[in-house]
């Protein structure tokens, strides 16, 4: 399909410093083209030991090997005199540039299957003229006539802008603030569209904060315990930084929607020729501690935009997120509450500036188009909580686990505490709905988990939802020491939450005052509880004879695992079946620290299936 409407297509790049993407419209929707992955494409070029080219994820992986056959970053050299050495030639940026981008236009040759001569091109608001001019010399160099070097703020504005992307002027000028966290860059943007016009008006960052420097500092965190504990560090040994770094790049991502998350290298070292594994836990409170600082030092690049703009927060219509490392919590939660506004997330922060280029080229080209389409949840998905509400303490204050807004599918757990000592049993109460108060919001199931380790209260429970792109959640209660778990599963849990069910959860709200102010006990009219900070105590099931918790959470654990056999390739599946004969011989011989770290793996194993 070589243009749409019979118009010539013209392509739009997000030509990045960590990873770059292309994109194109048909059908009036911006697509990015994919070519059989995600669509992201490592901002990487490097050639092999024979002399061959390689471009994005195998360069990548051979950087741990042959870092002087590979090159990284290279946009941060645009512009300069620089060169970078790749074999036995020197190259300039923007001919490093040139192979990424004729990465891309041949990629998008392929999906289209016709020539591609055109493209929009964007790059950050601070780049000067010459930086400009080296990336459109880099387009020519890859055969591309670039039609238009775009701002990234204003591409991704582009992406959010409904009457800007169908052609029509919006109502009114809107200001939109842009907070855009790459891999190794940092920029905040204020865009005033108006008439179809769009403007940036102020543009502060630092060229040196960016998703790179959380990996540092996880990077840091995790070799300090290894040298404390095994003796060696691992930033000395090239190839265990290495993959200790990527390792930790794996973990950061997955912080980003757990609780915790289990770092582990096999063979990572040795020591007297003994070999050491790493397995260290991360949990997302002490991570988001550690990076707290940086992002701090991005909120005062918001307020000197904000400044430079002669604007005040309120002057805000709506903010935008672009780049992966602002799918961090801690950003939104920062970013909303020092604006009062919250951030939109609902495009795929990594593609939002290259299909806010595809939009501009489409209408370069003519083409009518729509806004983009998303799928995102109407309602907030979270659970009843013990906690203090309207300052009185009780299992009514509702805690989101999936937020309003999240892009479908979507996964994401939180951890909770049980509140008594030695308790046995917590019941979760699943609602949707926005209101604090859980009975405000409209109720979709109930399911107890029975059988916990009597321990004191602050038992660790992980509630893990799951919602699919057809409204299905599938709700997990998991123990995080024992890995012992429930879970329900809701159908149409997306349905509309109605001035009917709003009505009813009032109605149920005035019965509940009338028990209380009549001396009946709320738990009658069916008031149930989780935490914010505990999960509220329920009545012990009886203990199963002759098993252990630990027998029960093991046999549990592998119950689940064998049922998703079929599912793994084989190099995990093989693992799997080793893991679950150590843990079930294990426990029945009476070795019981094999059993448990065989259970422990085959837990986080579990963990990583059952959210894909």
């Amino acid at each position: 399909m070589s243009s749409t409407n019979g118009r010539e297509a013209i392509i739009g790049i997000d030509l990045g410093t960590t990873n770059s993407e292309v994109a194109v419209v048909e059908d009036c929707q911006p697509r990015i083209i994919t070519d059989g992955g995600d669509g992201i494409l490592p901002s990487a070029v490097g050639l092999d030991m024979d002399g061959r080219l390689l471009v994005g994820e195998p360069a990548l992986n051979q950087m741990l090997a042959a870092p002087e056959r590979t090159v990284r970053s290279i946009k941060r050299r645009m512009g300069t005199a620089d060169k970078v050495r790749l074999g036995d030639v020197e190259y300039t940026p923007q001919e490093i540039s040139a192979v990424i981008l004729r990465h891309l236009k041949e990629r998008a040759e392929r999906y289209l299957g016709a020539p591609v001569r055109k493209a929009v091109i964007t790059v950050p608001a601070y780049f000067n003229d010459a930086q400009r001019q080296a990336t459109r010399e880099a387009g020519e160099l890859a055969g591309l006539e670039v039609v238009r070097i775009l701002h990234e703020p204003t591409a991704a504005s582009l992406v959010y802008e409904a009457e800007r992307c169908r052609g029509e002027a919006a109502i009114g000028p809107r200001k939109i603030l842009v907070y855009d966290m790459g891999g190794g860059t940092f920029d905040v943007s204020i865009v005033e569209i108006h008439s179809g016009v769009i403007e940036v008006r102020a543009s502060h960052g630092d060229t040196h904060l960016g998703g790179d420097d959380f990996d540092a500092l996880l990077l840091d965190h995790v070799a300090e315990r290894f040298l404390k504990e095994r003796g060696v560090d691992l930033r000395s040994i090239p190839r265990a930084r290495a993959r200790t770094l990527r390792a930790v790049e794996r973990a950061k991502r997955v912080l980003s929607s757990h609780p915790f998350v289990t770092v582990e290298e096999e063979f990572i070292a040795e020591r007297d020729g003994v070999p050491l594994h790493l397995s260290v836990e991360l949990r997302r409170d002490d991570y988001e501690a550690m990076i707290r600082p940086l992002i701090e030092r991005s909120m005062g690049s918001v307020q000197t935009a904000l400044h430079d703009a002669k604007l005040l927060t309120r002057d805000i219509d709506r903010i935008v997120l672009v780049g992966g490392a602002t799918r961090t919590p801690l950003i939104q939660r920062e970013l909303a509450a020092r604006t009062g506004i919250e951030p939109h997330h609902e495009v795929d922060p990594d593609l939002c500036v290259a299909l806010g280029a595809a939009a501009e080229a489409a209408l370069i080209a003519g083409e009518d188009l729509h806004s983009v389409l998303v799928d995102i949840t109407p309602h907030s998905m979270g659970v009843g909580c013990l906690d203090e509400l309207d300052e009185e303490l009780g299992p009514y204050l509702f805690s989101p686990v999936i937020p309003k807004g999240s892009t479908l599918p979507a996964a994401r757990s939180e951890v909770y505490y049980t509140a008594s000592d030695y308790q046995k049993v917590v019941e979760v109460c699943v609602y949707q709905g926005e209101e604090r108060d859980v009975r405000r919001n409209t109720k979709l199931g109930t399911f107890r988990v029975e059988g916990l380790t009597p321990v004191p209260a602050g038992n660790e429970i992980v509630i893990q939802f799951q919602l699919t792109l057809d409204g299905t959640l599938t709700a997990k209660a998991t123990e995080k020491a024992t890995g012992l778990s429930r879970q329900i599963v809701v159908d149409d849990a997306l349905h509309s939450f109605t001035d009917e069910d709003r009505a009813r959860a009032r109605e149920r709200l005035d019965r509940l005052h009338r028990l209380e102010v009549d001396g009946g006990s709320p738990a009658a009219a069916g008031a149930e509880g989780g935490a914010t900070g505990e999960v509220a105590s329920a009545e012990p099931a009886a203990q199963p004879a002759g098993k252990s918790p630990q027998d029960q959470a093991i046999e549990d654990t592998v119950r689940r695992i064998r049922a998703l056999l079929d599912r793994m390739v084989p190099e995990d599946r093989e693992e799997a079946v080793e893991l679950i004969d150590r843990a079930t011989s294990g426990a029945a011989a009476g070795r019981l620290e094999d059993a448990r770290a065989a259970h422990r793996e085959l837990q986080e194993m579990l963990f990583f299936l059952e959210e894909a």
